[in-house]
């Protein structure tokens, strides 16, 4: 089979389990309080990482049919790895591990993998057009402990050899999964046993390239000695072969083997401050793989391979800390100037915004997350204001009915607070939609958060909700008030950037002051002046030349910014109208997130006892559909007046045309 015909780059065969990483830095495990849930496994991260490298990455495994399996799978997908072939095993429980950070020198770890789902995977499960299906096989060592995934093991790799795919093999030696420690000690990296150096130096010989640490290639070699043990491999092997070497970088031996380790070809690594050695390995690989598969020659490959692995041990996690190829290309052009990488604003960025793993081309966003609003339509009519949870929940059912009849999928989105909403949050939440949710105190200026500290609030919060941050603003507000705004929204958004939740900030100028569009442009300015990158900006409608002003600075500030809702303050359909079609040349406006013009009147008259239910949810359907029918009209109008004016041109004694206004 051609390269050209491959369907994909690599397939990852071994370990993938649910890493649940301990978030108290410098803690006992025995003293954790809350864990963060990552996709783990060495083969899990490699096809994660890989994939993040921009290889086409697919999953050879098993996962237990419970929630646990289908985050793996989930995750997996989410950064495009092929998950055909990832078991589904109705027996047995995906496989978890327990680990933390004491310290440089101390991870404690804990393997959860008695008959664990990856460990079930057998002979029968390998299909051999499938594995000629990649331009390399890539396994980890673990699977060759144990029989049944040891025959496994071969039989992919005699395929692969059938149909000359390239094989690898990360060594990935941990003592415990082949027996040699107690349960409990996952830590330990090293302990010599002359039966695993003879399982190992058994398949050696099945292998194209052979990765691993001095260690690992002491276990596989059966000597201390790091020479001593890549010539006895080299005996059974004509494999090329990779050591890793920590800071020192790497050194790589295509064919006989020197006396010293720089002899080989030896690419430095780049210093960082080391938070977390685990997961390291898994980066190592994944760069290393994306130069080797795209044959970019030694020097390159190893220079992604040891850049991939200094940015994963800055990081808290594995699989989450890999970095995408757009954030390693730039990590490299200025690594030197990088010691820590967890700390370099820009770094953080590119991995914030080249990590997402959905896209929102377009939004037609209900938005009914006011508070005060509600509270007061139910005191003009004299309303229980126990209902307004009831009403909102209606509100929902209208939104839901809407985004079906107006075919919104993955375009349809709302914002709904937590005080009278939670229901309607827990109801949509993992359903696709958009789904923002205020942090602000209803009226306040200065900003204010209207349940407390932003950490305390953001930890309950599922990941796919997005902050809004309603901040009433003014260029020209005084320095004691606009300061005390402004260090509020960076609090706010580096707690984001902290949590991994989406920022939408939403601007108004106070209606007591001066409204122009350029203040609007001011105030953009300010915040990104002040390191602020909302992933979404929410504005008023504004004239269409200012957009074009708008799109540049967003362009030259956050060329990844998500984008531009347009929101409604109340207005009539006609503004609006208006506003949609001034923007319809901007693709960084991205859609609407208007509510009282919505569901304004027909809320107080449901509140008032004259509007049932159904009539209700009839009358804010309508109104719905109108909005999203002249958002979608948007750009009609504008087309037509194009079209007159250079007809006019080109034929100025012929009468004008009429166009709708």
């Amino acid at each position: 089979m051609n390269t050209e015909s491959k369907q994909f780059d690599l397939i990852c065969m071994g370990r993938v389990a649910v890493d649940l990483y301990g978030q108290q830095i410098g803690a006992r495990l025995e003293d954790m309080g809350t864990f963060a849930k990552y996709l783990g496994g060495s083969s899990g991260n490699v096809a994660y990482g890989t994939a993040r490298q921009g290889l086409k990455s697919s999953m050879l495994a098993r996962v237990g049919d419970e929630h646990m399996g289908r985050f793996v799978r989930e995750e997996l997908q989410r950064v495009g790895v092929d998950t055909s072939h990832l078991i589904t095993d109705k027996d047995r429980l995906t496989a978890l591990v327990i680990l933390g950070i004491k310290d440089q020198e101390t991870f404690p770890l804990i393997f959860y993998r008695d008959n664990c789902a990856d460990m079930a995977i057998t002979a029968s499960d390998i299909d051999e057009d499938y594995i000629a299906s990649a331009r390399c096989l890539a396994i980890t060592g673990t699977h060759l402990s144990h029989p049944h995934t040891r025959d496994a093991v071969l039989t992919a790799l005699r395929y692969a050899r059938k149909h000359g795919v390239k094989t690898a093999i990360d060594i990935d030696y941990r003592p415990v999964l082949w027996g040699l420690t107690t349960l409990g000690d996952g830590e330990t990296r090293f302990i010599e046993s002359q039966q695993v150096t003879e399982q190992l130096q058994e398949v050696m010989g099945l292998f194209d390239l052979i990765v691993g640490t001095e260690e690992e290639f002491h276990i596989a070699g059966g000597s201390t000695d790091t020479i001593e043990a890549l010539k006895a491999i080299r005996g059974v092997s004509q494999a090329e072969f990779v050591c890793k070497r920590g800071p020192l970088g790497c050194s790589v031996f295509p064919d006989a083997i020197p006396e010293t380790l720089d002899e080989g070809i030896t690419v430095k690594g780049v210093r960082v401050d080391v938070l977390n050695v685990l997961g390291a390995g898994d980066a190592f690989m994944s760069g290393l793989l994306r130069g080797y598969l795209n044959g970019e020659g030694w020097e390159k490959a190893c220079t992604y391979a040891n850049a991939c692995g200094a940015l994963v041990v800055s990081r808290h996690g594995c699989a989450p800390a890999m970095p995408t190829k757009a954030e390693l290309d730039d990590y490299l052009k200025r690594a030197h100037e990088v010691p820590r990488p967890d700390q370099d604003t820009h770094l953080n960025h590119l991995h914030r915004v080249t990590t997402r793993d959905k896209t929102w081309d377009e939004l037609c966003v209900l938005a009914f997350d006011h508070r005060m609003q509600f509270v007061d339509m139910a005191r003009e009519v004299g309303a229980d204001e126990a209902r307004i949870k009831q009403l909102k929940q209606l509100i929902f059912q209208a939104s839901q009915e809407v985004a079906a009849e107006a075919n919104l999928q993955g375009k349809a989105g709302l914002l709904c607070d937590s005080r009278f909403g939670q229901d309607v949050l827990n109801a949509v939440t993992g359903q696709g939609w958009w789904i923002g949710r205020p942090v602000e105190l209803p009226g306040s200026r200065p900003l204010a958060l209207e349940h407390g500290n932003i950490g305390s609030q953001l930890i309950d919060w599922p990941l796919e909700h997005v902050v809004k941050c309603l901040v009433f603003y003014h260029p020209d507000d005084q320095d004691v008030l606009r300061i005390e705004q402004e260090n509020k929204v960076m609090e706010i958004y580096q707690a984001c950037c902290k949590t991994g939740h989406e920022l939408l900030l939403e601007v108004i100028l106070p209606a007591d002051m001066p409204r122009t569009d350029a203040l609007y442009v001011q105030a953009l300015e300010r915040f990104y002046a002040l390191g602020v990158k909302p992933d979404w900006w929410k504005l008023p409608p504004l004239a269409a030349e200012t957009w074009q002003t708008v799109a540049a600075l967003i362009e030259t500030q956050d060329s990844h910014c998500r984008g531009v809702v347009l929101l409604g303050l109340d207005a009539p359909e006609s503004e609006l109208k208006a506003g949609f079609r001034a923007a319809a040349n901007q693709p960084i406006v991205k859609g609407f997130a208007v509510g009282r013009t919505i569901f304004g009147q027909p809320s107080r008259e449901w509140l008032a006892n004259t509007l049932d239910d159904a009539a209700l949810i009839h009358q804010i359907k309508a109104n719905y559909h109108n909005l999203i029918a002249l958002w979608r009209a948007r750009g009609e109008c504008n087309a037509l007046t194009s079209q007159v004016q250079a007809s006019k041109a080109l034929q100025p004694n012929q009468p004008e045309l009429a166009t709708e206004q």
